[in-house]
């Protein structure tokens, strides 16, 4: 129910980013969604005694996450102006063949014959869905695959920070509530400088748009807190396939506010993005439950 939680709480969010596009600048957006998250969680942590103490070394990798989760967000949200929902996310989600590759390159982690094979037709139905929204926009079309690059880093570095600490509760509490106050810190100055140079900043905000903002910011951050709660109580092994129900919940999203739809190349492809995925999620679980003296790449 966790998982099901955040698989409707993400694309709302996202809904919600796209219906501000036209008012307010990126920029902002990001910058509200940051400092929300930092309102609810900095005060939460406090309050269950955590603290805000991190391992020593881990300074910089906190950082460098909180770059990557500014700038995944960015381009999100970038995109969003000129995609439908559904389409953006479903480019986006090019990330797990991504985090497979980038894997078995940088980190030396054997991949075998049949997921590499699910990597290229992933990586082919994304294609799928990029072409007739190139076709109608152009290079913004392209950005969701700078989200999925992006995030697969951030994931990578999420790992590496999870060998040292407990990952359920740093990344549930305070590693959220350290990027919270890390990423306002670099985007006030940021938005303040964007503002200077010309970005227009808001449109006529009205009772309404507040309120907007404020909802960004909090469906943003209760979605991630329901992802890792989730995890105290099924292995990822058993909730990642869920994940992809971010997209007929993203559909179902982008045709009642937006009005918008998948054409019908866009669909295919969404489909084998989709069943793509599935395969290599399924296909690492069943090679975790693998005997010992079982081949260890197939």
């Amino acid at each position: 129910m966790l998982m099901l939680a955040f698989c409707v709480l993400a694309p709302l969010g996202d809904g919600i980013a796209k219906l501000l596009g036209d008012m307010i600048a990126v920029s902002v957006l990001v910058l509200v969604r940051f400092v929300v998250q930092a309102l609810i969680l900095v005060p939460l942590v406090a309050w269950r005694g955590h603290g805000f103490r991190l391992p020593p070394g881990l300074l910089g990798w906190t950082v460098l996450r909180t770059v990557l989760h500014i700038l995944g967000i960015g381009f999100m949200f970038s995109a969003l102006r000129f995609l439908p929902l559904a389409d953006a996310l479903a480019i986006a989600f090019v990330m797990p063949f991504l985090m497979l590759l980038l894997g078995y390159f940088v980190m030396g982690e054997q991949v075998g014959t049949h997921r590499m094979v699910a990597c290229a037709v992933g990586f082919g139905g994304t294609l799928l869905v990029i072409q007739p929204n190139f076709a109608a926009v152009g290079v913004p079309a392209l950005l969701p695959l700078g989200v999925a690059m992006v995030f697969a880093l951030f994931m990578m570095v999420t790992r590496r920070i999870a060998r040292v600490v407990d990952p359920i509760t740093l990344q549930a509490i305070t590693l959220q509530a350290i990027s919270g106050v890390q990423a306002t810190a670099v985007m006030i100055p940021l938005a303040l400088l964007l503002s200077a140079a010309g970005e227009t900043v808001v449109f006529a905000p009205g009772p309404g748009t507040w309120w907007l903002l404020l909802a960004l910011g909090g469906v943003g951050t209760l979605a991630h807190l329901c992802m890792t709660w989730s995890l105290r109580f099924a292995p990822a092994s058993t909730v990642a396939p869920m994940q992809y129900l971010e997209i007929p919940f993203g559909t179902a999203i982008g045709w009642l506010i937006f009005a918008d739809l998948p054409n019908g190349l866009a669909a295919i492809g969404i489909c084998i993005t989709v069943a793509a995925g599935l395969y290599i999620i399924l296909r690492e679980r069943r090679l975790s439950k693998s005997p010992p003296d079982a081949p260890a790449v197939v």
